[in-house]
């Protein structure tokens, strides 16, 4: 059967997921953004750009989104105008973005009643995973619709999984970015110690790096930003960082759990904002934590 896709959102993470899809699915690619220049240089890899959501709607068989919070996915899916209203049974949507798990359960259950399938599938990793297709995916939805969409989401991952059901995928998603940040700034009060003990940031991370302190965020970014101090606009910035924490502050909330990490690190980022650093990628919480 052919599976024509349209793609939402080609922005930071957006526009290289696209790419990827069409250099590696073998089948028409449609794409719809605001902005026009990653639609032209997309174009060059043969993806076409979208009139309108109707028109998305209408050539493609499964819709990816990335979108930069749950309120324009609620916009796009659920407005009068939205994918609702446009796409009819047998279709498919993908929230590829990070969204409250609330919402993938209801945008299940809407899209489910006009026989549409949806599965929540939020990356993770860097923008340069997502150049290099090696992103990771948690999925939530159910087992035949992830048994459908594995083949598309192997065009940009190089691991996917099946977490459970609608919004799952985002659950694991948002504590992930949770622990990440609070490693980050784990790692951003080690280095202001080490400095001040006079040791050498590089070799001190490259000898943690071969340690039990050895992560993720120690190898991309501690070695790649905090210690150049490079934190460049246009990444995964302390704004959406701050976004996604409050997500898992929301659900640790509705779960009566406290989490003093999380909101110390909320404080962070909400420094990070007043000093300027909002559009900045987020490892930048280094230039608030050291004195």
């Amino acid at each position: 059967m052919r599976n024509p896709l349209g793609f939402i959102g080609v922005g930071t993470m957006g526009e290289p997921m696209c790419r990827n899809l069409a250099l590696k699915w073998q089948q028409d690619i449609s794409a719809f953004d605001a902005n026009s220049a990653p639609l032209v240089r997309l174009a060059k890899d043969g993806v076409r750009a979208a009139n309108s959501l109707a028109d998305l709607c209408t050539e493609a068989h499964t819709i990816l989104l990335s979108l930069p919070a749950g309120e324009q996915v609620r916009e796009i899916c659920l407005a009068e105008n939205g994918l609702l209203a446009h796409l009819s049974e047998g279709q498919c949507v993908i929230d590829c973005g990070t969204s409250p798990p609330k919402l993938a359960r209801e945008l299940h259950k809407s899209f489910g009643a006009k026989g549409i399938a949806f599965a929540d599938a939020p990356v993770a990793r860097t923008r340069q995973a997502a150049i290099d297709g090696t992103l990771s995916i948690m999925v939530g939805g159910d087992e035949d619709v992830f048994a459908r969409i594995q083949p598309i989401l192997a065009c940009m991952a190089s691991d996917i999984t099946h977490c459970g059901g609608p919004g799952a995928g985002q659950t694991v998603k948002i504590l992930n970015n949770m622990m990440l940040f609070q490693n980050c700034a784990a790692i951003a009060e080690a280095l202001a110690i080490a400095g001040q003990a006079g040791l050498d940031e590089a070799l001190f991370l490259q000898t943690v790096a071969k340690s039990s302190g050895d992560s993720f965020a120690l190898r991309n970014h501690a070695m790649k930003a905090m210690l150049p101090r490079e934190y460049p606009e246009g990444a995964f910035s302390v704004r959406y960082a701050l976004k996604d924490l409050t997500y898992a502050l929301d659900l640790a909330a509705a779960a009566d759990i406290e989490v003093k990490g999380a909101a110390l690190i909320r404080q962070h980022f909400e420094r990070a904002i007043a000093q300027g650093y909002g559009e900045r990628y987020h490892p930048v919480v280094r230039e608030v934590i050291e004195p």
